[in-house]
């Protein structure tokens, strides 16, 4: 660059172009380039990456001219605008396969503030409905809020002694995060969860030692923790990123239910090959308290972790999951481009009350490789449909589509 915060050039003005929903107002305000201060081309690099993160924004780039004054230089941002306004449309089959599917709309750009409003419904045997709000610009470039509200029914099912039983499964619950950005790489999410568990048996086998039904209250407390080094142009992604989740759940008023931990960590690569290539890879390690329980948290599931696998077909206390997969453009024309796929889905599952030799078992460990497609609007913010078909290659495994909005990861 001819510029450096060496030199005492400063900047004269930002400005703002191509935007239209989007408030020139907040692009200043979340900006690290400020009128008066002296230019530095690291900041602006900065600035571009952080922008091209922002739902609302599908590409930017920079200009920079001399002003009026000597040494001092007039910035502009130059904004290409996502459509923000996104309805999203799941359709997939039970584990008894019945018709079921899940209908969303959400605003990406509320305000023109980069604030996140929608929610979802979804008819999967029972109703289920959620409610989001995520605002992590709201008071300043580095302090935001999320509050989410849910109110969620499935048919679960629940293993225990090689049997398997089915239970309507409900969680309420109502969370409320602090989201801070320490700098451009790390951020951290902070809260508190309210909620309710209601278990009740509906068919399979039963046991003396498991309860036919079960309601309880719950405090959850969460700590997310995230290093975000990823750059994006349009479809393709390249760099390191990594969330570490960790919860505390306690049980408000049932003293027979213990306290338990859990965590996890997903770490993700990507990297370019040529044009149209890219090598995207995520790596899941978690661990929970150790309890002998049917109701473990970390599941086996087609739309998790392994494609092709079925609707949670297992559970354990503790995971490790690798997806790896190459994409590749196949077409792109204007705002459309198709990329294809191929990929590999591997884990292996620590079963309730065993032990790390567990991962080793051959009736935990799950290898699934596949190819699938992607159908990518380019202007419409994750407007990607997503189809995968996986095949198993472990004893006794299974097969089959699993379809989406996004990527699988």
């Amino acid at each position: 660059m001819f510029f450096s915060q060496g030199q005492e050039n400063r900047v004269a003005d930002l400005k703002i172009q191509g935007n239209k929903k989007l408030k020139s107002s907040f692009v200043k305000k979340i900006a690290l380039v400020k009128s008066g201060a002296v230019l530095d081309s690291s900041d602006i690099e900065q600035d571009m990456r952080l922008l091209k993160r922002l739902p609302s924004i599908a590409y930017a780039y920079y200009q920079v001219f001399p002003a009026e004054k000597p040494n001092e230089y007039n910035v502009f941002y130059n904004i290409e605008e996502n459509f923000t306004i996104i309805p999203s449309a799941n359709v997939y089959t039970t584990n008894d396969d019945e018709f079921a599917y899940r209908l969303g709309l959400y605003e990406f750009n509320l305000f023109g503030q980069n604030i996140t409003i929608g929610g979802f419904y979804q008819n999967d045997i029972f109703d289920s409905y959620a409610l989001n709000l995520r605002a992590p610009f709201l008071f300043s470039r580095k302090l935001g809020l999320a509050v989410n509200f849910q109110n969620l029914t499935t048919l679960e099912p629940v293993f225990f002694n090689n049997a398997t039983a089915d239970y309507r499964y409900n969680n309420e619950s109502i969370e409320v995060l602090g989201l801070y950005q320490i700098n451009f790489t790390n951020r951290v999410e902070i809260g508190i969860n309210f909620f309710t568990e209601d278990y009740a048996y509906q068919s399979g086998a039963t046991n003396q030692n498991i309860p036919q039904a079960l309601i309880v209250d719950k405090m959850l407390y969460k700590l997310i923790y995230e290093y975000n080094n990823l750059n994006y142009d349009y479809q393709y992604v390249e760099g390191f990123r990594s969330v570490f989740n960790f919860q505390y759940v306690h049980s408000i008023d049932n003293e027979q239910l213990p306290d338990f931990l859990i965590g996890w960590n997903d770490f993700e690569y990507f990297k370019r090959f040529g044009e149209k290539g890219n090598w995207a890879s995520r790596l899941r390690v978690g661990i929970a308290t150790n309890d002998e329980t049917p109701f473990a948290p970390f599941s086996v599931d087609n739309n998790l972790n392994i494609r092709g696998v079925g609707n949670t077909i297992d559970r354990g206390t503790a995971a490790i999951v690798l997806n790896t997969e190459y994409r590749y453009t196949l077409y792109e024309k204007g705002w459309f481009a198709l990329q294809g796929n191929a990929f590999i889905d591997a884990g292996s599952w620590r079963n309730p009350g065993g032990d790390f030799g567990d991962f080793g078992d051959s009736q935990n460990l799950r290898v699934y490789p596949g190819l699938g497609f992607r159908f990518i609007h380019k202007k419409i913010f994750n407007a990607i449909f997503r189809i995968d078909y996986g095949v198993g290659i472990t004893p006794d495994s299974t097969k089959g589509f699993v379809f989406g909005i996004g990527q699988y990861f």
